[in-house]
């Protein structure tokens, strides 16, 4: 088995205004449509990766075809001017300060697509640990199937306790090329990117194909009947699942040998160690609309008080306009609370209709329990626990975590031809 999966890649870079390029990932802020407006209104028209990109607040309220359209015209016309540099066979050092002055440290390259699988019992090198909604990927493959750019705001953890290999290049800036440094509108904190040595790329490489060694993912997990798992999705999953089926798409209309070697193969994303202090594990929240807010208690309580699963009890906390109220799961028959929620929402709205919408951060969610909605807060979950449960159990459940708040995801910055 090949184990190298990431590599450098041929990136674009805008030549200047930064401080209008950079927007949040398009999947934030989507029950506030306000922040989208503020970013438009900063914007203008300016060149922005805004303007390459579906905001999914809007998903609903925009005609998608037109906006589709518009999003592809924009990568024409921004690749065929004078806007971007190009750094070929390339990675990207980044140190992102969030506005709590932590910095998280990652490396921009491609991964290789051809190691990915996202299905729940994937046993590949790079695994989802979420479970993929098939649903949702419709929408992102109409966007990206004729885009001639990528941008990307997925970010894939590996488990380097030791820090031996992200980490170290924060000694090496010296050595390095700075490519950017800017402040982040709307508090985004900044970003700083410097292009790595050839060396430092190589380095890297081998830090990353000692971690697949079969002896080494033993000594590790003490799993010696599993296949190693090196690079898991911390955010992005329909992303990059959305890049493996724009992928597959190509595999069925060109030779083998030509799809091997077409951009589409490789998706950009930034690395990052899960031990970087900086990472934090985040419950996303739930917020359920258009249902009958008692109805819905009622049978969540009843739910709860039903289950006949083996694994220690659960709590969470549910809200419905000013009342707050905490549920327990006496004996739940999944490993999450997030797992069990979701699994009756899944069940309730099928039955009953309803809306859910996956929040990060609880102050959002008590503001839209206040106009309406039942706000269902969970607990987080430890990350530690993310690569042994994803080698064990598979994919957690969708949106069973978020790694901070969502003015701390990742900006759109680097971009790179996928035709």
């Amino acid at each position: 088995m090949n184990q190298q999966a990431f590599f450098p890649g041929d990136i674009l870079l805008p030549k200047e205004g930064w401080d209008r390029w950079a927007v949040v990932a398009c999947d934030q802020f989507t029950s506030q449509p306000e922040y989208w407006k503020q970013v438009e209104d900063i914007v203008g028209d300016a060149p922005s990766t805004y303007h390459m990109i579906f905001p999914e607040a809007y998903l609903e309220t925009i005609p998608f075809q037109e906006k589709v359209d518009s999003i592809h015209r924009t990568m024409e016309q921004y690749t065929a001017s004078d806007l971007f540099d190009s750094l070929e066979n390339t990675m990207i050092y980044t140190e992102r300060t969030l506005q709590n002055g932590t910095v998280r440290k990652g490396v921009v390259g491609v991964l290789d697509l051809e190691q990915y699988d996202y299905t729940r019992e994937s046993t590949s090198l790079i695994r989802a640990t979420e479970g993929t909604v098939v649903s949702r990927l419709p929408l992102r493959i109409k966007v990206r199937e004729n885009a001639l750019l990528e941008l990307p705001h997925i970010l894939i953890l590996i488990d380097d306790e030791k820090q031996n290999l992200i980490e170290p290049l924060h000694d090496k800036t010296s050595q390095m090329k700075p490519l950017y440094d800017v402040d982040l509108m709307l508090q985004g904190g900044n970003v700083k990117g410097y292009q790595m040595t050839p060396e430092d790329c190589g380095l890297l490489a081998q830090g990353l194909a000692r971690l697949a060694e079969p002896k080494v993912f033993e000594e590790k997990y003490g799993l010696p009947e599993k296949k190693p798992l090196v690079f898991a999705v911390g955010d992005g999953n329909h992303s990059l699942a959305t890049a493996k089926e724009c992928y597959e798409s190509v595999k069925k209309v060109l030779p083998r040998e030509q799809a091997l070697c077409h951009p589409a193969r490789y998706a950009l994303v930034e690395l990052n160690n899960l031990h970087d202090p900086s990472l934090v594990f985040e419950a996303i929240h739930r917020a359920v609309f258009d249902v009958e807010p008692e109805k819905f208690l009622h049978e969540l309580q009843q739910y709860c008080a039903s289950r006949q699963g083996n694994h220690p009890p659960q709590q969470f906390t549910v809200l419905l306009g000013g009342k707050q109220e905490t549920l327990c799961i006496p004996s739940p028959d999944c490993t999450l609370a997030t797992g069990s929620v979701q699994n009756f929402l899944d069940g309730y709205i099928q039955a009953h209709g309803g809306k859910v919408d996956y929040i990060h951060g609880e102050e959002v969610v008590r503001e839209l329990s206040q106009k309406g909605a039942v706000g269902i807060l969970l607990p987080a979950m430890s990350k530690s626990d993310l690569f042994p449960t994803v080698i064990q159990e598979g994919a957690l459940p969708r949106k069973t975590f978020s790694m901070g708040e969502a003015s701390e995801k990742r900006y759109y910055m680097e971009c790179r031809k996928i035709r």
